[in-house]
């Protein structure tokens, strides 16, 4: 079972439009939205029921037992997040500014704060017209999204082994910084979508250093190719420069709008001109990952 990642430099980029498509493309594919500060896959994959539902848990939390308090105040002053007020009488924890630093916890006298494991999302196990749909979100204010990434990674690879799946197809987290990793760690091959700007083409440079750097094989797709043509054929150039696999390019096409709205990939329009494109890049792919 292949695993392939699609990622971006930033948000915007048009990774998730890549991701529903190649979903539709592939025969026997598993989902896995792993976006989780902002997913958004399940609106054009349409699930019709949730199966499972999954608690997720990220890092502590304090919690006071009220019980042996006395109200010293010790604790408040000592938090250097401002995580505790005095309200009402009783010292209240923010869970939203607390850190899990522990501090309160090691200078109350009473023994009376305690961390707690904190449920900071949920992910879950839906069923969509094209398979099994892989998804979860960060609670507000949550700041563990790698670690829910990872837990969607391995449902999402269980659920594939179990079903005998051929490809998971991964929805990974926009930049470089902890959930994007989390999100192509061990995945046979990535798929970086960038746009035709310079910070796109920055974006993309640091990108491809992180996947270097992690040892991941990828390519690149380039969105929106024709906005403008200079800075497209200069990143296409650079790619080859740099030995990289070069997937293709996609054109700027008001359609996908009309299929956003009416929340369907837009690969099932045939009569789109990023489709005809899109099946293109997808041949490709099976070229490199399945010899096809």
């Amino acid at each position: 079972m292949k695993q392939i990642a699609i990622i971006s430099g930033k948000g915007g980029t048009g990774k998730t439009t890549l991701s529903a498509s190649l979903s539709y493309l592939f025969q026997n594919p598993v989902m896995s939205d792993c976006d989780v500060d902002a997913s958004n896959l399940h609106l054009l994959l349409s699930p019709v029921e949730v199966n499972q539902s999954y608690e997720y848990y990220g890092g502590k939390k304090a919690e006071i037992d009220y019980e042996k308090c006395t109200n010293c105040g010790i604790c408040k002053d000592k938090c250097r997040f401002d995580a505790i007020d005095f309200q009402q009488g009783s010292y209240v924890i923010n869970e939203y500014a607390c850190e899990g630093c522990k501090l309160c916890v090691l200078t109350c006298p009473e023994k009376a704060i305690k961390l707690v494991e904190n449920l900071a999302g949920y992910y879950y196990e839906s069923k969509s017209p094209k398979g099994v749909l892989v998804h979860g979100d960060l609670n507000p204010g949550e700041e563990t999204s790698g670690g829910l990434v990872a837990e969607i990674r391995k449902k999402s690879f269980s659920v594939g082994e179990s079903l005998k799946k051929d490809v998971i197809i991964i929805d990974g987290a926009p930049g470089i910084g902890c959930p994007a990793t989390s999100s192509v760690a061990g995945v046979n091959y990535a798929i970086i979508v960038t746009e035709p700007t310079l910070s796109g083409f920055h974006d993309l440079q640091r990108a491809v250093e992180t996947l270097k750097k992690m040892r991941v094989k990828f390519g690149v797709v380039i969105n929106k190719f024709d906005l403008n043509e200079f800075v497209s054929s200069s990143l296409e150039e650079w790619c080859f420069s740099e030995n990289i696999d070069f997937l293709g390019k996609i054109p700027f096409d008001e359609m996908v709008n009309l299929a956003t709205r009416e929340a369907k990939p837009i690969i099932l329009y045939e009569d789109s001109i990023s489709s005809k494109y899109i099946k293109s890049i997808y041949q490709k792919i099976l070229q490199i990952l399945f010899n096809k």
